[in-house]
């Protein structure tokens, strides 16, 4: 999906007409690569969204609200310092370049009005974008460039100028005929010699103006014949009519995906795919590009605690199974109790000195004889004491590695819960809900911008079930606890999986029995909230709250329970 200069031409003209009379009055950056402008005029407030991920850059107005860091990043303090206030006067012209800059006119700390440009460089990896004050020099970047760099210098001071591009034929200027015989004249395949001599498309339009004239886009562009240059001719007339007389569009697959867009019908995937028109181009990329930002926005946020996560996974499991070798270890105990009694009855046998003293065993049915290895520098009554230590020292070790492994049994079920969490998290608010409660149960350490912080206390989610129950779903550990032993009254109804990971789920009923239907629906509301949501038969227990204990010292969200019965149930995807 490429935001082509064409398609930048279109959306740089609707941000110019809608754009007009607004002024700056908030702008924050919810991420590194995502800068928000709220500007109001007498018609309204708009947001614009200035996107610099490398995957989807881009700008454009947006109805999406997005929520923003406690403390605002460096640049966004310095956007605040020069644009607040300031007044949208127009978009720079830069041609076809993938480059958009909005002229403002603001006021300076000497309370003079100058003119500052903020430029959105869309450029594949040197996505950027520029503050440059009113003597045309840099004020700062979300990205700067090495001084050793022997390209242009991104640095607070340096000149700012445009890129170096190479030199095409501007499609907007240029009749069809002479776009032709410059394309013709490439020795390469006919959809990159459209590309190479033309400004502004990307391969996606020169790919569709061939296809829809008949030509065969692997073509050699040099070996053309007459007819089929009349075909490039038309080719290229298409393209300037969908410039003149635009029809926005995007193109979904048959999950619903969208996977491309154009400003002209897109016809070269045949009837596979779902074409969808649009009025707008900032509402053509607001409903591309609008999930996909939202998920990665959740990944970038998530990335570090689900690497700590997994790594105390992996830890806990290592430590579980090192100590479940010892427990089974501890079973050899049993010999040493054996030896010791069996050499206790026999010390007249036994010599001071002798390596080993051969004695019958009445723990063996048949009375055979069994060899019992001693110490010879020890006598035969203080190698029978030092079985009876090791027999003591290895129940014991029993009794603590039992307590121990159950601990860590306990331990990975909460850390496994709290990556089903992160998996499940639909916002960065939730995120952070998940971070202050790793940080209560001492996996991570607080910044001191977290310890200042008042973190907002979030609700459980709330569904009606088809007989109109209230259905109450905990989205993290917190709202779990919060959910069973607060808000639930002794005779709600209590859903869970059964040994996943998952949400707490609760049917507000009081002493009610609940309709089949209900049962179903708020279980399969547990499944879909839980490890299990892409299985199927997914068994989820249910019992009344009062049967719901949490064991003192458990983590959050850990509970047990009793008197519960089993559904099993598919979630519905």
């Amino acid at each position: 999906m490429a935001l082509d200069g064409l398609f930048l031409l279109k959306l740089k003209s609707e941000l110019t007409e809608q754009l007009k009379g607004c002024r700056v009055d908030k702008i924050h950056q919810p991420s590194k690569e995502e800068l928000v402008f709220l500007l109001r005029s007498k018609e309204g407030a708009r947001r614009l969204l200035v996107s610099l991920r490398a995957s989807a850059p881009r700008v454009h107005l947006t109805d999406a609200v997005y929520e923003n860091p406690s403390e605002p990043p460096m640049f966004c303090m310095l956007l605040r310092k020069h644009l607040s206030g300031a007044r949208f006067v127009e978009i720079e012209d830069v041609g076809l370049e993938r480059i958009v800059i909005f002229c403002f006119e603001a006021t300076s700390e000497m309370g003079d009005r100058v003119n500052v440009r903020f430029a959105v460089e869309l450029v594949g990896k040197q996505t950027n974008a520029i503050l440059i004050g009113h003597d045309g020099r840099i004020i700062d970047s979300v990205r700067r460039t090495d001084f050793e760099n022997e390209g242009r210098i991104i640095q607070p001071g340096a000149v700012y100028g445009l890129p170096e591009r190479r030199v095409k034929l501007d499609p907007t200027v240029c009749t069809a005929d002479e776009l032709c015989e410059a394309a013709i004249k490439v020795p390469d395949r006919l959809w990159k010699a459209v590309l190479d001599v033309t400004d502004g498309v990307s391969p996606l339009i020169a790919r569709e103006i061939l296809v829809s004239s008949g030509l065969d886009t692997d073509a050699s562009a040099t070996e053309l014949s007459s007819d089929e240059r009349s075909a490039l001719v038309s080719a290229f007339s298409i393209l300037k009519n969908a410039i003149t007389d635009s029809q926005l569009t995007a193109v979904f697959d048959e999950n619903g995906v969208p996977f491309e867009f154009s400003y002209m019908p897109i016809t070269q995937y045949g009837a596979s795919v779902k074409t969808v028109g649009f009025d707008s181009c900032s509402r053509l990329l607001d409903t591309v590009f609008g999930e996909r930002d939202r998920k990665e926005r959740i990944k970038s946020f998530s990335t570090d605690m689900s690497r700590i996560l997994n790594n105390i996974h992996s830890r806990i499991l290592k430590k579980t199974s090192v100590r479940k070798r010892e427990l089974e270890a501890t079973k050899e105990g049993e010999k040493w109790r054996i030896w010791g009694e069996l050499l206790k009855a026999n010390l007249y046998k036994a010599e001071k000195g002798a390596p080993y003293v051969d004695v019958e065993n009445y723990y063996d049915p048949q009375l055979g004889t069994i060899r019992i290895p001693l110490n010879t520098a020890l006598s035969p009554a203080k190698n029978a004491e030092r079985y009876f230590k090791e027999y003591k020292k290895s129940c014991n070790a029993a009794a603590v590695l039992g307590e121990l492994i159950a601990d860590s049994e306990m331990e990975l079920q909460y850390i496994e819960s709290v990556i089903d969490e992160l998996k499940r998290a639909k916002s960065v608010a939730e995120l952070g809900e998940i971070r202050q409660e790793l940080i209560g149960s001492g996996y991570l350490r607080a910044t001191a911008a977290e310890k200042r912080r008042k973190v907002a206390v979030s609700k459980p989610e709330e569904v009606l079930s088809p007989d109109g129950f209230r259905v109450l779903i905990g989205r993290n550990n917190r709202q779990n606890d919060e959910l069973t032993l607060k808000i639930a009254n002794k005779d709600d109804m209590w859903f869970h999986t059964k040994n996943i990971p998952g949400s707490h789920v609760v049917v507000l009923c009081g002493d009610s029995e609940l309709p089949e239907s209900t049962v179903l629906f708020a279980a399969k509301k547990a499944a879909e909230n839980s490890n299990a949501r892409e299985s199927s038969s997914v068994p989820v227990d249910y019992t009344r709250v009062r049967y719901v204990k949490k064991p003192a010292g458990a983590k959050p969200g850990l509970v047990i329970y009793k008197n519960n019965k089993t559904v099993y149930v598919t979630p519905e995807r």
